[in-house]
């Protein structure tokens, strides 16, 4: 029921939320034959649908060195990466060397950064900058070097790289509070104490229901502090040349801003899980295709962010200011009147005609997907 009443409410995700699943539906049937590349890939599926969507538009060799990259920095399935090893082993082999360089390079880099995180705490900014530098800035270096391996961008640069890395995974350690606070046998602590203890003596507080007012504050510091990278992702964005590795880079950076809209002065974070809506995801898979359609999502979703913030907030001027930087760079580039916008001023309301085409539609759908059932013999 809460798919059905998120389409009523937004009727027009109904067809984007269509084409996304024809087109998950034949990423998976584009699977590699060979078990070592079937793997891979099944297990990049598994990492996230979406992603694997997106991966399969990239260059054939590209591709599977971004896949091979992909398990060793996103994987959580440990065991069965252990226990499958030889086919990752395997598709290793079977890339090019300057592939094979980079990702050697990147996940050796890794390994040792987080390693010296295991026995230590993110206390300061400083280490919570390095914390995600080494488990997804450097991916982002990884990502930067396949792509000029590939011969089809120029290298960036590391810092720009690094950023967007650390914005995206800003916007998961903040999504992801109470999974990480509730963690068994141990909480997983990744906000920085020099941000959460100007609101509360523990971390684990900021989730208790008579915390709620810090616990709002303290998140809007921990989403101002990852705003500071989303100029060096624009930047990063529109020097690239290649129309598959620029949609491969800029979905998630659109989806990453739209998350921290979402949660900004959201005490939902602190309660339960508070994601994109599903047909909001497939609009923007569906319309990300340029650097204008970025400049439109950027604008868009900031514009969200901008209208919950409430003066009162100890870092109101912050916020304010580095939104308005994003949106200056969005207005400039001269291209934000061509955008279809994802904020809806009013909500549609329930009508029994809307109702009545949205069940023909789904009934469409169902008769579509009754015939094309494979029949047991």
């Amino acid at each position: 029921m809460g798919s059905l009443g998120a389409m009523l409410r937004h009727p027009d995700d109904v067809y984007p939320l269509l084409k996304l699943k024809m087109a998950m539906k034949h990423a998976e049937k584009q699977i590699p034959p060979e078990p070592h590349w079937a793997f891979c890939y099944t297990m990049l599926h598994k990492v996230s649908r979406s992603f694997g969507l997106v991966i399969q538009q990239l260059d054939t060799n590209l591709r599977n060195a971004v896949s091979v990259f992909g398990i060793f920095c996103g994987t959580k399935e440990y065991k069965v990466l252990m226990d499958e090893f030889h086919h990752v082993s395997t598709a290793f082999s079977e890339l090019g060397r300057n592939y094979q360089e980079a990702i050697e390079d990147i996940t050796m880099r890794m390994g040792a950064g987080m390693a010296k995180f295991i026995c230590k705490e993110v206390e300061t900014i400083d280490d919570y900058d390095e914390y995600c530098h080494y488990v997804a800035g450097l991916v982002g270096l990884g990502l930067s070097k396949l792509f000029h391996a590939s011969g089809s961008e120029d290298l960036a640069s590391d810092s720009v790289s690094n950023s967007m890395g650390l914005f995206l995974q800003k916007t998961n350690i903040i999504r992801d509070y109470l999974e990480d606070i509730n963690e068994i046998p141990k909480s997983r602590m990744f906000w920085p104490r020099q941000i959460w203890s100007k609101y509360v003596n523990k971390l684990e507080d900021l989730k208790y229901e008579e915390n709620s007012v810090k616990a709002v504050q303290c998140l809007n510091d921990m989403v101002t502090n990852a705003l500071i990278h989303m100029e060096d992702c624009l930047i990063y964005m529109a020097a690239l040349r290649d129309p598959a590795i620029f949609r491969f880079c800029a979905i998630p950076q659109i989806m990453a801003i739209g998350t921290l809209a979402l949660c900004y002065n959201n005490v939902e974070v602190f309660r339960g899980v508070v994601k994109m809506r599903r047909g909001l995801t497939a609009k923007i898979i569906a319309r990300t295709s340029t650097m204008s359609d970025v400049y439109g999502a950027f604008f868009d979703f900031s514009c969200m962010l901008k209208s919950k913030v409430d003066k009162n907030d100890p870092n109101a001027t912050k916020t304010l200011s580095r939104i308005d930087a994003i949106q200056k760079t969005c207005r400039e580039s001269g291209t934000l009147t061509k955008r279809k916008s994802y904020i809806i001023k009013s909500e549609p309301r329930y009508n029994s005609a809307l109702i009545f085409v949205l069940f023909i539609i789904l009934a469409i759908l169902f008769a579509y997907l009754s015939a094309n059932r494979p029949t047991n013999m």
